[in-house]
Formats: C-alpha cells, sequence, structure tokens
C-alpha cells in the first residue's frame, strides 16, 4: 500500500517511505482511520499514566527509558516504530544522530531544576514538552507525546493539575 492518503499540511513532519512502511494495520485506507486508530492507541496510554502514575518515581519519568516506553505505550498498536528514534532527519529537530546526547541533556536539565528550584513547576513542564518536541525524537507524534510528558511532569513529579491545551472558545 502507498498510504497516498498521508498527506501533510504545513508545519507537519512528513514520514518517510521506510516509516509508513512500518504501519501495522494495513486495512487503514484513509486519514480518518488512521488518525481514529492513533486516538484509540493515545487513549489507551493516557489510561496507563492514570492508573500507574502513582507508582511513577521521579528517577523513573526522566529517563531515555520512559520516554520511549510512553512513545510506545501511546503508538504501539498503530507503528512498527512506536519507541524508536527516529532514523532519519525531518523539517524540525535535531540531527538524528544527536537525538540521545540532546534528550540527556534535557533530562540532566529538568532534575537540576527540580533539584535546585530554578524554576517554577508549570515552568518547568512547559520548558520540558518545548525542549522535547524540538529534539523530535520520534519518526511522528512529537508534539502529542511532548504534551502528555508534561501533563506527567506536573501531575506526578509537582502534584498538579493536568494542562488545558486546547483554547478555550471566546465568550461573548
Amino acid at each position: 500500500m502507498g498510504l497516498d492518503y498521508l498527506k501533510y499540511e504545513e508545519g507537519q513532519t512528513p514520514l518517510d517511505l521506510d516509516e509508513k512502511e512500518g504501519l501495522l494495520l494495513p486495512t487503514i485506507s484513509t486519514r480518518s482511520e488512521l488518525d481514529e486508530l492513533e486516538q484509540r492507541n493515545i487513549e489507551e496510554a493516557i489510561r496507563w499514566t492514570i492508573e500507574r502514575r502513582k507508582k511513577f518515581t521521579l528517577k523513573e519519568v526522566f529517563t531515555e527509558t520512559f520516554i520511549k516506553l510512553l512513545h510506545k505505550r501511546m503508538y504501539g498498536s498503530v507503528w512498527g516504530w512506536a519507541g524508536a528514534f527516529r532514523k532519519s532527519n525531518k523539517n524540525i529537530g535535531v540531527d538524528k544522530y544527536q537525538i540521545g546526547i540532546e534528550l540527556r541533556s534535557l533530562l540532566d536539565d529538568c532534575v537540576f531544576w527540580i533539584d535546585n528550584k530554578i524554576f517554577s513547576e508549570i515552568e518547568i513542564a512547559v520548558r520540558f514538552k518545548h525542549r522535547i518536541v524540538s529534539i523530535h525524537c520520534f519518526p511522528n507524534g512529537n508534539g502529542r507525546h511532548s504534551r502528555l510528558m508534561a501533563d506527567v511532569i506536573i501531575e506526578k513529579v509537582f502534584n498538579g493539575p493536568v494542562f488545558t491545551w486546547q483554547p478555550k472558545p471566546f465568550e461573548e
């Protein structure tokens, strides 16, 4: 299957041919079917974080292992490459060979910020979200992954409420 329906809007990160071939369900034939399947998988990952959140530790959350595990839980029923760092360069993010180095730097920075109370709790979660999406660890799903990571950080590490990522409509 050519996956020709995977058209991208401006600003979206296109998958290369090998990444497209990682689709686990070849019966998917439209973008809306793919979006729905990904959303169901993401909802299962969110449920997992809610059920396990009390068991997460600071040292567990700020690890490459956890970053990859969360991505795999978000996309593992959809994409064969879920939870694995990208192997191609994209229109955003660091060079593919720098992903591990930049991620390690981010994780170490976050632990330092927390230990030394450098930033507010909200700012730490938002800075993490911004930097990890800028690294662009995975072939796809980086924005959604970064938002869920920020929610895990704000709720687990700081015992605060998760973020509201959707803007509220204007009140008249």
